[in-house]
């Protein structure tokens, strides 16, 4: 006699993930609390961010709001962005958006501006499969923010999209200001995203 083992998402959809899937079997039960991205049906999980980046994330929507709700755009918390199939998504930390949507998911097409803080395990995605996957869409803008309390390092990134890949546009490291007019107006010194 066989047994028949019981359904596990992780094993039983590997490979096929779907923004459909993904609402009927996200989050999973009994597993810690996880930011969940997909790249061609493949699911990768990964703890939230730590207290640093955490802290960080509110600093900085605070820093932006002003300036994005003044040219008609919207500072979000981590969503679900969509990257053109439905098999394919991110939770960038921050995301700024074109208008007041509404739902569990982000189409490509309203993102102006993806956030990423990146961390050790996620430097590899953050920095190179993340913009890639964003320039392919058109998203015209990328951010990335890194932040080293020990070391009292901080820098923050932004990006245009130019001819199918970002190029930095303004970068700012602690004890400097980052002076960005597009696409709004924020002026900071990375060192204020620290927690100490």
């Amino acid at each position: 006699m066989t047994t028949q083992e019981p359904f596990d998402p992780l094993v039983d959809l590997a490979g096929m993930w779907t923004v459909e899937l993904a609402e009927k079997y996200l989050p999973i039960p009994g597993v810690p609390a996880a930011k969940y991205e997909c790249w061609d049906g493949r699911l990768y999980m990964a703890p939230y961010e730590g207290v640093q980046n955490s802290f960080g994330e509110a600093e900085l929507i605070t820093i932006l709001h002003p300036g994005a709700r003044a040219a008609g755009l919207f500072v979000c918390a981590a969503v679900n962005l969509m990257l053109g199939t439905a098999g394919r998504w991110i939770q960038p930390e921050l995301t700024i958006i074109d208008g007041p949507l509404r739902g569990a998911w982000v189409p490509a097409e309203h993102c102006v501006l993806p956030i990423e803080f990146v961390s050790p395990e996620s430097r590899r995605r953050d920095r190179i499969d993340k913009p890639m996957r964003c320039a392919e869409l058109g998203i015209p803008w990328y951010m990335t923010v890194e932040l080293e309390v020990e070391r009292d390092f901080a820098t923050v990134v932004l990006s245009k999209l130019a001819d199918g890949a970002y190029r930095p546009t303004v970068l700012a490291l602690a004890g400097q200001r980052f002076e960005m007019e597009e696409p709004f107006t924020a002026s900071f010194d990375p060192s204020e995203l620290l927690l100490r």
